[in-house]
């Protein structure tokens, strides 16, 4: 798009389940501790579930919004998994340790599906589960995306270099966009970010055929819902996070993959990948995607 390179392997990685490395103690990164910690220290950092309290509360999105739309991702990921839609996902296979008395047994299993996705999930066992963050809150680990270990990786290539090297695009990035909100409601920035990247792609919202939101909470998600507008029949429609798991670092090209591999099943299109980001950032892209 800037014309600096004739391609690019952009993409992430998320280990979620090392992260308390050093316990399940909350610490910040050491260039942001104050010397001397003070009330106004204190009050100036939030964690993820906290923001999402914030949001649920400023929008009016109800605990019982929160587990339907819970129940709606699993729903549709386990039905979307049981019709093999998730044709993107690479095989990777991972070597599990076991141990029989002092001995240490070493296997390798085959990770081919994420394994978050709860079928037998109901409203009334989500309606069961206490507030994870705030006594009296709405999030529970039923509305909100788990831990997940996950990577994804997409190929960015000039039209010119790919025609030259003999390959037949999927799909063309036509826009993208980032947005800054507020840190404590952070999971608001696709309100900002979505239409500067359709005003920047010359689209409208009701021209989008397809969208894969990012789904860190489903506070969240209804609340940028809501105030956009965005249709819930062309939204995460095999599911979304809460089920199919939230590795942070492969969120765009992971959401980009499920895209493009979806649209180009139902004959290409315009479709919509955004994401809130931890800190007060929204980001989103717009790729019209080929036919299969």
């Amino acid at each position: 798009m800037t014309g600096m390179a004739d391609g690019v392997l952009a993409g992430g990685v998320e280990v979620m389940s090392q992260v308390p490395m050093s316990g399940f103690v909350t610490r910040l990164h050491p260039e942001l501790t104050p010397d001397t910690w003070s009330p106004e220290a204190y009050s100036t950092y939030i964690g993820m579930g906290y923001t999402a309290e914030r949001v649920a509360e400023r929008f009016g999105i109800s605990r019982e919004d929160q587990d339907k739309w819970a129940y709606r991702s699993h729903q549709l990921a386990a039905k979307a998994q049981l019709e093999g839609k998730f044709t993107e996902i690479v095989p990777i296979r991972v070597p599990k340790v076991s141990f029989q008395g002092a001995k240490k047994v070493v296997e390798e299993t085959v990770v081919e599906k994420d394994e978050t996705v709860r079928p037998d999930t109901t409203l009334e066992a989500l309606a069961k589960l206490r507030p994870a963050f705030k006594k009296g809150g709405t999030v529970t680990a039923g509305n909100a995306s788990p831990y997940s270990d996950g990577a994804a990786a997409v190929v960015v290539m000039s039209r010119e270099k790919a025609e030259a090297l003999g390959l037949k695009p999927l799909a063309r990035f036509v826009s993208f966009a980032v947005a800054g909100v507020e840190p404590d409601i952070m999971g608001i920035g696709p309100v900002k970010a979505v239409p500067k990247a359709l005003q920047r792609a010359g689209l409208t919202l009701d021209q989008i055929d397809l969208i894969e939101f990012n789904e860190a909470f489903a506070a969240q998600v209804l609340a940028v819902m809501r105030n956009l507008g965005m249709p819930e029949e062309k939204t995460n429609v095999n599911g979304g996070a809460i089920a199919l798991g939230h590795p942070l670092g492969a969120t765009g090209a992971k959401l980009t993959a499920q895209l493009i591999s979806e649209l180009s099943r139902r004959g290409g299109g315009y479709g919509l990948v955004t994401m809130c980001i931890g800190g007060g950032m929204g980001a989103a892209g717009v790729f019209e995607v080929y036919p299969a």
